[in-house]
């Protein structure tokens, strides 16, 4: 496809992006004053000048930490934890005579702990570090003077002021001044995905006085100045000044290239660096995103709390009933101990100094009772949360064929949090629909044109009780992506028989040549669109079906394949494009300026009916009741519409506000783009309508069912979308979000009286009118809602509306109501109103909030949200990047909640429980060995053996239990959706199951102590008739706690496999081994440990016999307590495995076939497994896929 110069025209009369007339000085007020200072010498990058101004390099680094800082940085990471800095103080002490137990013992755990901590922080690191190598070693071509060619460089060795060349499909490597392209009129194309997400293509081009240096000797002679703001974060705007031949030149975004965007169907380009390194737009934006943390986490940080007041609270009952024990020692001249020499002792012992002697003792204690604290329950949480992150991306379930994407769990910090989504604030268009436009139905000249039903006009026929016609094949004989209109009164030629021919051929003109869109070509030929939007793209489809073929385009020119009405053959026609007048969310309008072949000026526009119809002209009002009543039917049936028009511009006219609009265009003002919009504005005006556009936005697949689960389940759904109120409403019944029997509550400005307000145009009074009637309505609401409480609310409200209601002094009324409706859909919701509602829902609800969009528009809701879903469509990668996880499609979201999120939130749940239990059962009995040696601060195990309790005994199995156990199966999540109830009123983390937890753990302490002390220190426990002492109580009762707190948790497991059976016996059989070999070092080293297993415990009949007898002791209580809640207090999982497990086997007494489906026999084989659940408490399934 070729490009035409145009010599004839100049770049800044083409279009209105077109920023290149020379302008006065005084418009240029901005550059040199403070943010606009930048100075940029163009192909004098080794000239005095530039190196003075000491401007930053192109090297870029995203890493957190450098070789010189990340010691001390990470270490600051790791000690804002107050648990590690806990553990650091103990360890510093623990020098000092005051500790019950050696340094190392104490210093190795916390290494450890750190150190897997840390070096996972490095890892991370160093994989972006990778990255950053990987940039900003890429290749770049840099004019060099001195041979007057071009040089291939690093792209981290850029300058600024050096001349680049950018070759198709190469990344730029800086932000740069476009000076000339391939194309003669010096355009190029940018995908933008790295910036925005956004894949359609950009159009980018020079300005006509640098068009021409295409060639090594056209540079060699270039030299310029660039006057521009200094570096920021905005993407969208840029302003500078080009000094060039003693001339000034306006520059506009249009001119620049931002580093990361893509060079796209172009050869290549020559730019001027201006901005290098993190001095570019995409470094300016890179920030980190919002920190999140779970409900779950925050909890934690109370109980550990919690765990500190309980570990300050014994020492000081062991301190005081120390200090009361030494006072009593010497009585006048008695000792009451004197075993113990109190008259000859050091002052930690003195009981002359009692109160001295306490303190020092509550210092001891609080480092021998620190292991009720679990040094690595933070970095388990972090290998479990990281390995759950695993399964959530390798999930095939999620995985969609169509866009060869899978589920992707961005951030591992918020898994459980997925199990606990009250709210969901959703977009519609792209989320819960595809995003690929097909144009249905159009109006024009009042008559409407397009046969065939939606699938919205589908379901409402369908919940009417009406049949619903089979869709005919389209009129064409072919499908065609984008168009599924069939009207045999227009299509293939016959729309000239019509009687508004005219009116057809110009509303058809409009759609072909009003767009930014770029047409390309496939390698077979096939003609496709680049275009800004799917609407866009369909309208151009739509016109190219009908027989107005829109095929090349230049800056100076749109050419279209027409059908000649007098000849009946297709025609070219040549549209000279004079102004594009762009779409904006504030203009809701699109224009253009041409002249076509009859030399006439027209002005043709698109937008929304509700901003063409107030620029109509008087005789342009013919068929706008007609148009007004198809696009509310339309509206109804889902469709999403735009208003047609079009008037013919006077020369004198055109001229005049050509000027004027130029003048605003090249100004360098911060006033500048209100100047062009209010030009803009005042030549689209006096309109003649021609109709109206219909496209068809289709539901994703999966989510009217979606929709209708998570209902099911308990969570609440609110739609925040840019459509009108009647297009929302009814797309909410087609995909069950407003369900039958639903009452609806409607709140909205459309009123006589605030019409005839608006009318009079008196500001204050519409607002203060509004502002009322919003409170009343509201009101109203709330009313009905308490009067039918047994009934189900939909509330549906205007964006205009919405504006008011969030008022300060309205805001806590319409939260009430909205918090009381099932669901909420707000209409025509600016982005902004997005993230302001999802703040006030998360913040007010108290509870956890999911935000899914797939655009741009939708990242600051999702960033606001507790968890982001963003969606890989059809809007781009913004979202997706933005967000915590990504998904295809929208019905995913029922998976990653009930199955992930269900499974995540009580695998955490269940893990945090367990680790505080199993630290509380072994400090008590740290405790009680205290008390039954008079409080001594003598420790019950040896060193080694509480040091390596947390890290090697007991850690493995509960890192398990979270990466793998699951309650029920993946099917039955998605078939029951009440079990995610469970999640959802937190039933597994709130404090009753937590202070149950630590009951368990006292209990099992005091068992375990007093049965085994009991049990060994009064008999001979070797076959010699040697006593138990002190180096066998321990190993006994040390044998005890790491059999129970395991076998606790093989009856917690609701699902085994070989992993789990593997750490849970492996970390028993690792304790013996362990003791054998710690054991067998020499007594210098292993202390009491010395010889103690091989010669004491392991021959000795009593030391298995007292460890069978307390594990079996301390695990009925649990035992008990699940048999009773089982079958008087059941949870919703135990529920439904009992039903199902009683129904089969009902099935199985009443029908004994043995031609069972396979389903059924995998759901008896669960439910065999699930009565040995029920009476043994402990599920140990073969498979559990049922």
């Amino acid at each position: 496809m070729a490009r035409v110069r145009k010599r004839s025209r100049h770049l800044s009369k083409l279009c209105s992006f077109s920023c290149c007339r020379p302008a006065s000085t005084d418009e240029h007020a901005q550059i040199g004053q403070k943010g606009y200072s930048r100075l940029v010498y163009c192909n004098e990058a080794d000239s005095q000048e530039q190196i003075r101004l000491k401007y930053r390099g192109n090297y870029v680094s995203t890493t957190k930490y450098t070789a010189a800082n990340f010691i001390p940085k990470s270490l600051f990471e790791q000690f804002r934890r107050v648990a590690n800095i806990y553990f650091l103080v103990v360890a510093c002490v623990s020098f000092s005579p005051l500790a019950p137990y050696s340094a190392p013992s104490v210093l190795v755990p916390l290494i450890v702990v750190i150190g897997a901590t840390m070096a996972k922080e490095g890892v991370e690191d160093w994989r972006r570090r990778l990255q950053d190598i990987e940039a900003n070693n890429r290749k770049v071509q840099v004019y060099d003077k001195s041979c007057s060619s071009f040089r291939e460089t690093k792209w981290k060795d850029l300058r600024v002021g050096d001349v680049v060349k950018v070759d198709k499909d190469e990344f730029f490597p800086a932000d740069m001044l476009l000076l000339s392209s391939s194309y003669e009129d010096g355009v190029c194309y940018v995908e933008t995905m790295n910036l925005d997400g956004e894949t359609n293509l950009k159009l980018k081009h020079a300005l006509e006085v640098t068009s021409s240096l295409n060639d090594d000797e056209a540079l060699k002679k270039f030299r310029a100045v660039i006057k521009c703001e200094d570096p920021n974060e905005h993407l969208y705007s840029f302003i500078g000044t080009l000094y060039y031949e003693c001339q000034q030149y306006p520059l506009s975004l249009q001119q620049i290239l931002l580093r990361d965007s893509k060079l796209k169907n172009t050869e290549f380009i020559y730019g001027v660096v201006i901005f290098t390194g993190h001095d570019t737009k995409v470094m300016q934006n890179a920030i980190d995103p919002p920190s999140k943390r779970t409900k779950i986490e925050r909890r934690m940080d109370k109980i550990v709390y919690v765990l500190f007041s309980t570990l300050i609270l014994v020492s000081f009952i062991g301190s005081l009933f120390f200090g009361i024990e030494t006072k009593q020692d010497i009585s006048g001249a008695n000792l009451r101990r004197w075993y113990l020499r109190p008259d000859k002792t050091t002052v930690f012992f003195d009981p002359t100094r009692a109160s001295l002697a306490a303190l020092f003792h509550f210092l001891t204690g609080l480092m021998l009772y620190g292991y009720l604290i679990p040094i690595s329950l933070y970095v388990s949480i972090e290998i479990v949360k990281v390995l759950q992150s695993i399964f959530i991306n390798q999930d095939q379930a999620m995985y969609d064929e169509e866009t060869n994407r899978p589920a992707h769990a961005r951030t591992s910090n918020l898994n459980e949090e997925l199990g606990q989504v009250h709210t969901i604030l959703s977009d519609k268009t792209g989320t819960l629909t595809c995003n690929s436009m097909e144009f249905v139905k159009c109006s024009i000249a009042g008559t409407a044109y397009g046969r065939g039903m939606t699938e919205v006009e589908a379901a409402l026929a369908r919940k009417r009780g009406e049949s619903v016609p089979e869709q005919m094949p389209i009129e064409s004989g072919k499908s065609v992506k984008g168009f599924s209109f069939r009207d045999e009164r227009i299509m293939n030629g016959q729309w000239v028989h019509e009687p508004h021919a005219d009116k057809i051929q110009k509303f058809f003109r409009v759609l072909a040549t009003c767009h930014t869109a770029v047409p390309e070509t496939t390698e077979s030929g096939e003609l496709f669109y680049e275009a800004e939007s799917a609407d866009e793209a369909a309208f151009l489809i739509a016109a190219r079906e009908i027989g107005f073929e829109f095929f090349l385009r230049n800056q100076t020119s749109i050419k279209l394949h027409e059908l000649d009405t007098q000849s009946g053959i297709k025609v070219d026609r040549i549209y000279k494009l004079l102004q594009v007048l762009e779409f904006s969310s504030a203009r809701k309008r699109m224009s253009v300026i041409v002249r076509n072949e009859e030399s006439q000026l027209l002005l043709l526009a698109k937008g929304a009916d509700s901003v063409i119809f107030e620029r109509l002209s008087k005789h342009g009002r013919e068929f706008e009741a007609q148009t007004k009543e198809h696009i509310e039917k339309y509206s109804e049936a889902g469709l999403r519409t735009l208003a047609i028009a079009y008037r013919e511009l006077g020369e004198d006219e055109y001229r005049i506000w050509e000027q004027e609009y130029m003048k605003a265009k090249t100004s360098v003002s911060a006033d500048r783009d209100v100047l062009v919009d209010e030009l803009a504005d005042r030549i689209e005006r006096d309109l003649i309508l021609l109709g109206a556009t219909a496209v068809e936005d289709k539901l994703q697949k999966g989510v009217p069912g979606c929709i209708e689960k998570l209902a099911s389940a308990g969570i609440r759904i609110w739609v925040l979308t840019g459509d009108k109120k009647g297009t929302a409403i009814n797309i909410g019944y087609a995909c069950h979000l407003l369900r039958h029997g639903m009452k609806q509550i409607v709140i909205t400005l459309e009123s006589q009286e605030i019409e005839d307000l608006e009318k009079h145009g008196d500001k204050e009074a519409v607002a203060k009118a509004s502002l009322e009637s919003i409170k009343f309505q509201i009101h109203e609401g709330k009313t009905q809602v308490v009067q039918e409480r047994s009934k189900e609310f939909g509330l549906i409200i205007d964006g205009k509306s919405l504006t008011f209601a969030l008022d300060k002094d309205l805001v806590n009324s319409f939260m009430d109501l909205a918090m009381a409706c099932a669901t909420v859909i707000c209409c025509r919701s600016s982005p902004k109103q997005k993230a302001i509602v999802t703040g006030l829902v998360k913040s007010i609800t108290g509870k956890t909030t999911l935000a899914i969009g797939d655009g741009a528009n939708d990242v600051s809701m999702i960033q606001e949200a507790d968890i982001g879903v963003g969606i890989s469509g059809v809007e781009g990668m913004q979202a997706a990047m933005a967000s915590d996880f990504s998904i295809a499609q929208f019905r995913f979201l029922e998976r990653l909640l009930f199955v992930h999120g269900h499974w995540c939130y009580r695998r955490i749940a269940m893990m945090i429980c367990y680790f505080f239990y199993k630290n509380i059962t072994f400090g008590f009995t740290l405790f009680w060995y205290e008390a039954y040696a008079s409080f001594s601060g003598q420790p019950a195990y040896n060193d080694w053996y509480m040091s390596c309790y947390n890290v090697f005994f007991t850690s493995l199995p509960v890192i398990a239990l979270g990466v793998f156990d699951q309650d029920v199966s993946a099917r039955l999540c998605l078939k029951y959706p009440l079990l995610y109830r469970e999640g959802l009123q937190n039933i597994l983390f709130n404090w009753v199951p937590i202070l149950g937890w630590m009951f368990n753990g006292v209990l099992s302490s005091i068992i375990i102590f007093f049965l085994t002390t009991n049990s060994i220190t009064g008999p001979a426990f070797r076959k010699d008739g040697q006593v138990a002492d002190y180096s066998v109580l321990g190993v006994t009762m040390y044998s005890s706690v790491v059999w129970v707190v395991n076998c606790q948790m093989a009856l917690s497991i609701n699902y085994f496999t070989w992993i789990q059976h593997l750490f849970i016996w492996g970390s028993i059989a690792f304790w013996y081994i362990f003791l054998l070999v710690y054991g067998s070092l020499p007594p210098t080293l292993s202390t009491t440990a010395y010889k103690v297993f091989v010669e004491a415990c392991a021959p000795s009949f009593l030391y298995w016999l007292t460890t069978l007898l307390v594990v079996i002791s301390t695990l009925l209580p649990l035992f008990f307590y699940r048999a009773f809640q089982i079958r008087f207090r059941p949870m919703e999982h135990d529920r439904i495995l009992t039903q199902r497990s009683e129904g089969l086997e009902h099935d199985d007494v009443t029908k004994r076939r043995a031609s069972e489906s396979t389903e059924t026999r995998n759901s008896s084989d669960s439910s065999s497994q699930i009565s040995i659940r029920i009476e043994n408490l402990k599920a140990s399934p073969r498979q559990k896929n049922s």
